[in-house]
């Protein structure tokens, strides 16, 4: 099992101590220190301020944050999650993502989504009602940059990725669309848990158990059969039993949960740690090292002796 933390980078209000260069760098480097495998970060460039004053966020430019994430770590991955491509140009985010995949050696994971705001979608000029279709159109688009084609007038990018065939590209989403969508056109599928509340505000299908993840997981794998996919896929989700608001953090439920998500084919479990302060994300970074991070490949291990 591989881990993705988040950074805090949706709390812009809270100042220097966690939005700033050093605040960045000093938090990745601790995830890359604990074992984390990748640090990611959301992205919200232009929220409706009554979605905002009713407990949404802002976030920082996901690319950006990234870089300041890169420049203080050696191998931690730099994890979108997600970039909502439909709101760019295509050319100019494949230009971004690319210079960020090139400055920091191929480490990045590309995930991105159909998004799900009208609002924000509507001040940015994109036509929400054919948001899944605009971002099958710009992540083509981007793909066919990356490999140097050239486009309807000669034109070429570069630099190109220094991952090939480009960056991994994670879709993001529950509903049966969003599951095919990562099939045919990505590298990982990410799933997260979803009550039907959450799932009617965020546009997609519930997803309350792990029961329901695994028939989802079957799904996906039939459909793959289907088309003649034989290529991995990797499955990254949220753990139920530490949901993205979850205030604090209890090792033993999620080292269970990350063994069972295992058993079901899961390769990456995404968490969000509190971040009070610098100093008090900096401190439960270091309880997730030893707590979790230290102790899942043993509990792996056991489990499959229990298996065998």
């Amino acid at each position: 099992m591989r881990w993705t933390v988040a950074l805090p980078t949706e709390n812009v209000g809270a100042g220097p101590d966690l939005i700033s260069a050093a605040a960045i760098g000093e938090m990745a480097a601790a995830l890359e220190a604990a074992g984390v495998d990748a640090c990611h970060v959301t992205d919200h460039p232009y929220p409706p301020r009554a979605w905002v004053e009713a407990g949404g966020h802002h976030a920082l430019d996901p690319l950006i944050a990234l870089s300041f994430a890169a420049a203080a770590t050696r191998r931690i991955r730099l994890h979108t999650n997600i970039f909502v491509a439909a709101y760019r140009h295509p050319v100019l985010a494949a230009h971004s993502a690319a210079t960020l995949d090139v400055l920091s050696g191929g480490r990045l994971i590309l995930g991105t989504g159909t998004g799900y705001l009208r609002e924000e979608f509507e001040a940015l000029g994109v036509d929400y009602l054919r948001r899944g279709a605009v971002l099958e159109e710009v992540i083509t688009t981007m793909q066919k940059v990356w490999s140097g084609e050239l486009g309807n007038e000669g034109n070429v990018l570069a630099p190109l990725p220094v991952s090939q065939p480009h960056p991994p590209i994670w879709f993001g989403g529950n509903s049966a669309v969003s599951m095919r969508r990562a099939v045919r056109l990505g590298q990982g599928w990410a799933p997260f848990p979803a009550t039907r509340g959450l799932a009617k505000a965020t546009r997609t299908a519930a997803l309350t158990d792990v029961d329901s993840l695994a028939r989802a997981i079957g799904d996906m794998r039939s459909f793959a059969t289907e088309i003649g996919r034989s290529e991995p896929i990797d499955i990254c989700v949220t753990p139920f039993s530490h949901p993205h608001h979850r205030a604090a953090l209890e090792p033993e439920r999620l080292l269970d949960e990350a063994v069972q998500l295992a058993r079901l084919g899961v390769t990456w479990l995404s968490i969000r740690l509190p971040a009070p302060s610098r100093a008090g994300f900096l401190e439960n970074v270091a309880g997730f090292a030893t707590e979790v991070v230290a102790q899942v490949d043993r509990r792996e291990s056991l489990a499959d002796t229990d298996i065998r």
